[in-house]
C-alpha cells in the first residue's frame, strides 16, 4: 500500500501563504525575505517559522482564513489527491488554524503545526511539525511504500524518511539539498500527475 505526502506551499498551493498572509499588515517583503531564506535553507524551519508567526499573530484567525481560501491551487494535483483520499496526506509546517479552509477543498489527512487560539486570535505556538515525525507515523499506519513531494529544505528531512522523494518545480527552482535526496524532479502538475499515477 502506498501513501502519498505533499508539502503544501509552493506545491499544492501556487503561492507560499505567509507572504499572501502578511499583505494584510504591510509585512509581505519582510516575510517573502524570510520565507525565501527558509526554503534556501538559510534559516532552520523551526527559527523561522515562530519568527513568521510572532510577525502575523495581530491578524485574527478568521481573516487568515479568508486569505487563505483565495489563494490558487494547483487544480490536478488536488483532483489526484481527492480521488486517492485514503493514501494521501499533507505535510505542512502550517498552523493548523490556518489551513482549516484547504482542509475542505483537499481531501487528504493533515499534519500541521498546532497553536492555541483565544477571542479569534493566536494564544500559543504548541508544537511545530517536524516533517520526518509525520513521515514515522504514517508508516506506523500500515503503509509499505512512502513517496513525497516537495520544494523546499523544509522537505528534506521527509524526503530522507520517505521510500521516493519527487522535487516539484513549478513554483520554485527546487533547492539543491532536496534534489540530491530525490529520485525525480518534475516542473509541471501535469507532469508530476502522470508521474504519481505510474509509481
Amino acid at each position: 500500500m502506498k501513501a502519498y505526502c505533499f508539502d503544501l506551499d509552493g506545491t499544492l498551493t501556487r503561492l507560499e501563504l505567509l507572504p499572501m498572509i502578511a499583505n494584510e499588515i504591510g509585512l509581505h517583503e519582510e516575510i517573502s525575505a524570510l520565507t525565501e531564506a527558509t526554503i534556501k535553507g538559510v534559516i532552520p524551519f523551526r527559527k523561522s517559522f515562530l519568527l513568521r508567526c510572532r510577525l502575523l499573530n495581530e491578524i485574527s484567525v478568521s481573516r487568515v482564513n479568508e486569505i487563505v481560501q483565495e489563494i490558487p491551487l494547483y487544480e490536478a494535483i488536488v483532483n489526484f489527491i481527492n480521488a486517492n483520499s485514503q493514501n494521501c496526506f499533507v505535510v505542512t509546517g502550517n498552523l493548523d488554524v490556518w489551513v482549516l479552509c484547504l482542509q475542505k477543498k483537499i481531501k487528504a489527512r493533515f499534519y500541521c503545526s498546532k497553536a492555541s487560539v483565544k477571542d479569534n486570535f493566536i494564544k500559543s505556538i504548541d508544537t511545530v511539525l517536524e516533517k520526518s515525525d509525520a513521515i514515522d507515523e504514517i508508516r506506523r499506519l500500515g503503509f509499505e511504500q512512502i513517496i513525497a513531494i516537495g520544494d523546499g529544505m523544509g522537505d528534506v528531512s521527509m524526503f530522507e524518511k520517505a521510500d521516493v522523494g519527487i522535487a516539484f518545480g513549478a513554483t520554485h527552482e527546487p533547492i539543491q539539498s532536496l534534489i540530491e535526496h530525490s529520485n525525480y524532479i518534475t516542473f509541471s502538475e501535469t507532469a508530476l500527475c502522470k508521474l504519481l499515477n505510474t509509481l
